[in-house]
This record gives structure tokens, sequence and C-alpha cells, in this order.
């Protein structure tokens, strides 16, 4: 296994599925005496990461101005 320019790797496909790692995953790299271990991070660390799960599924028939009047009415 090479390391690119840009110090990037492939995960094999096998090691892949036995870890659970699909496109967009979180993994971390822990060090145990010396060790380097890849592992899968079951909880995204940020808002961010767990916002992105919801992109692309809102089924609101409204324009965003609209959504915004209705959250200032709430104020």
């Amino acid at each position: 296994m090479k390391v690119t320019t840009k110090g990037q790797v492939t995960i094999p496909r096998n090691i892949r599925e036995i870890l659970g790692i699909t496109p967009e995953t979180e993994i971390a790299f822990r060090e145990e005496n010396g060790r380097f271990y890849i592992v899968k991070v079951e909880e995204p660390t940020t808002t961010t990461g767990k916002l992105r799960r919801l992109r692309g599924i809102a089924t609101a028939k409204m324009s965003t101005d609209q959504i915004m009047s209705l959250t200032r009415e709430l104020e």
C-alpha cells in the first residue's frame, strides 16, 4: 500500500466491510503501545455531522421566506 503525495491511502474493501466504513464515515487513528489502529467513530463529534444525515430529506413545500416567517412568529 502506498501513501499518495497528499498523505492518503486506500483502505482495502475487505477492511472497510469488516469495520462498516462507507462513504462519509468518520474514522479515527488510535495509538496503543506504539501501534496505530483505525477505528470507526460511532458518534459524530459535531452538530454538523449529526445534521449531515438529514441533508436533502426535507419535504416542506414552502419557500425559504415562508419558513423564516413561521420561525419569526414563534419568537
